[in-house]
């Protein structure tokens, strides 16, 4: 499997990026699966649901299956800091590409999404000036950047373009858990 990660800032399009991202790379018959940060608490089932029951009477994983879908809903009975190699590793193993939202610090592979400030206020700071692990910017503003670059250079809406880089890269993203871990 492939794994690519995606920073930034909060509002910068990371989110967006990732759900237009995910069709295209499905039409070149990819399998793709999406590992995301969530701060804080956070639901995926809701009071008087099953799931919700179950969890609340102290059940330490609740599985929900269909014939369409299945999720894993795992109570920490103490505060977990999980790596994303740890939910990584949660992922079925036929998948070709993993697309990571956040981690920002992770010591992944990643495509920094960068927006150009709102008028009147300051320039955020850019990740790829002093993180490695950034391969590539995402951007609606490149003359904007903070810092000159050779990093490859995408305007946030090529899609196709963004998709077609990862292809053509794609050895580049092979992950190997052994090196994280």
């Amino acid at each position: 499997m492939k794994v690519i990660g995606f920073s930034g800032y909060s509002g910068s399009g990371k989110t967006t990026l990732v759900e237009r991202l995910i069709p295209v790379l499905k039409l070149h018959g990819q399998r793709v699966s999406v590992v995301k940060h969530a701060h804080h608490k956070f639901d995926i089932d809701h009071p008087g649901k099953d799931t919700y029951r179950h969890r609340e009477a102290g059940a330490f994983e609740v599985v929900v299956a269909s014939d369409k879908r299945l999720a894993l809903i795992r109570e920490f009975e103490q505060p977990a800091q999980l790596s994303v190699h740890d939910l990584i590793a949660e992922l079925h193993d036929g998948v070709d590409w993993v697309l990571v939202e956040g981690f920002k610090h992770s010591d992944l592979l990643k495509i920094e999404v960068w927006r150009a400030p709102e008028a009147g206020k300051p320039a955020r700071p850019s990740q790829y000036i002093e993180d490695a692990f950034v391969t590539a910017i995402a951007t609606d503003a490149p003359a904007s950047l903070p810092a000159p670059t050779s990093l490859p250079l995408f305007d946030l809406d090529d899609i196709e373009g963004i998709a077609q880089w990862l292809i053509d890269s794609a050895s580049r993203f092979e992950y190997n858990p052994e090196h994280h871990g």
